[in-house]
């Protein structure tokens, strides 16, 4: 079996003792002494088993408390590094994999999942789209049309959850889920060159999440992606521009579309 698969059994082995005896102690040890933290990047790998596993249970509201109870550890409690913020982190992804496996269990998590977008700890916000992507898989259209409610009224923090969790390769392979990934993401430039305070750190947040979630986006739909990229190299908002920019840097766009980035840098260029 791989590590994967390792963790997935062991996983189910703590669920099926919290499920009898209602404890989640040793659940909540063996991901904090697995976590990799403190340290630069946390156990996505034993996240995703974490995930997984719920999927293979059958969802019930005990797993949705347990993972509920799990995000409500504050960042007083698991500052950023410190390896109980691992604990939230998993909560998130399992009410992901909660709502995607439940039908019933979707709405609570869809909820949730949009208030853990405004987490203070850029690793909890990091967990939300990794749920997001869980339940696209199998609630696409009411993911999305969640979304499009998030990235037009939504705080900066939600738009950011909602830019990352459409950025994803496997996802964007349907044209459609595409094509409304491409809309978010105008949705939120438009609201970005809308403006007025920019230096929170939400908003830092924001920006640099789009740096690099257009760019998966045009990938995967190259013509619509830069004739936006084009009116939006057009702007004169410095912090839209910005984003183009580093969008154009990155190897997904330059390796396959050197001609239309060339041409825009060019466009940028010019536009000095």
């Amino acid at each position: 079996m791989s590590k994967r698969d390792d963790y997935i059994h062991e996983i189910l082995s703590f669920f099926d003792a919290f499920l009898t005896t209602g404890n989640d102690e040793t659940l909540i040890d063996y991901l904090t002494s697995h976590s990799n933290l403190p340290g630069p990047r946390g156990n996505l790998e034993l996240a995703e088993a974490f995930g997984d596993a719920i999927e293979q249970r059958a969802p019930n509201d005990s797993l949705y408390s347990l993972c509920q109870t799990m995000t409500e550890v504050s960042a007083d409690e698991a500052p950023v590094g410190d390896p109980r913020e691992f604990v939230p982190f998993c909560g998130a992804v399992g009410i992901g994999a909660l709502g995607a496996a439940s039908p019933t269990l979707f709405g609570r998590a869809i909820t949730a999942l949009r208030a853990l977008a405004n987490d203070t700890r850029w690793r909890m916000r990091e967990a939300v789209p990794m749920a997001l992507v869980r339940l696209t898989a199998t609630h696409r259209q009411e993911v999305l049309s969640a979304l499009e409610q998030w990235a037009a009224e939504g705080s900066l923090l939600e738009m950011r959850a909602v830019a990352a969790g459409v950025a994803e390769p496997a996802l964007l392979k349907d044209r459609a889920t595409a094509r409304t990934a491409l809309e978010l993401h105008e949705t939120i430039l438009e609201r970005v060159s809308e403006l007025d305070d920019r230096k929170s750190d939400e908003f830092r947040a924001l920006r640099k999440g789009l740096g690099y979630t257009l760019s998966v986006v045009i990938r995967a739909l190259p013509e619509e992606g830069f004739a936006l990229m084009r009116q939006l190299a057009a702007a004169q908002d410095k912090d839209v521009l910005w984003i183009v920019k580093e969008n154009l840097k990155k190897n997904r766009l330059i390796k396959n579309y050197a001609t239309e980035v060339e041409s825009i840098k060019s466009s940028l260029g010019a536009a000095k």
